[in-house]
């Protein structure tokens, strides 16, 4: 078991280019994070002109490469003391609402539950409208009442809290001692 005062927070980016930039910027002057990449956040980076590879090169970076994903062991070895999902897609919302652990993220997601580790999901469809920034500008989105449903649904689960706003998610963190 990993000492609890050297554990580290364990980020992980989904398909969302949703606060994307601010998100990456409460990385920034971190040393105590693993950074988890599913394989739509690697696609969604290049999208935003973001470069993965020097990304990976200031944090451990773990890709969505592998069907068992062996890094998620470190879970059950005391080495995070919190998840971070930041941004969450709604397919990824969707998935964790349902049980579903069939990539990279959502698979942190379920073995942090089942390790009682508290996770932070800053879920992108949390209103009927809401603007968001595009590859190619600002866009209004218009999230589908399943997608309201989900975020609500998760915010029942154990050991997880849903924010819906990028101050809320600031506020999480700093609240918790990890920001």
């Amino acid at each position: 078991m990993k000492n609890t005062a050297t554990r580290r927070l364990a980020w992980a980016l989904t398909g969302s280019g949703h606060y994307i930039r601010e998100c990456l910027a409460l990385l920034e002057g971190r040393t105590d994070l693993d950074l988890f990449l599913s394989r739509a956040a690697a696609e969604v980076l290049a999208m935003y002109d973001i470069d993965q590879t020097a990304l990976c090169k200031r944090f451990p970076c773990y890709r969505d490469n592998t069907a068992s994903a062996p890094v998620i062991a470190r879970l059950y070895e005391g080495w995070y003391s919190r998840l971070v999902v930041a941004p969450a897609t709604s397919n990824t919302v969707a998935k964790m609402v349902c049980g579903i652990s069939d990539t990279l993220v959502t698979n942190l997601y379920a073995q942090a539950g089942k390790c009682r580790i508290p996770s932070i999901v800053f879920a992108c469809d949390t209103a009927p409208a809401l603007e968001t920034q595009a590859p190619g500008g600002q866009v209004m989105v218009y999230p589908r009442p399943i997608d309201l449903d989900n975020v609500e649904r998760l915010r029942g689960f154990a050991y997880t809290r849903v924010v819906d706003t990028f101050d809320a998610l600031t506020l999480a963190l700093a609240a918790d001692g990890s920001a």
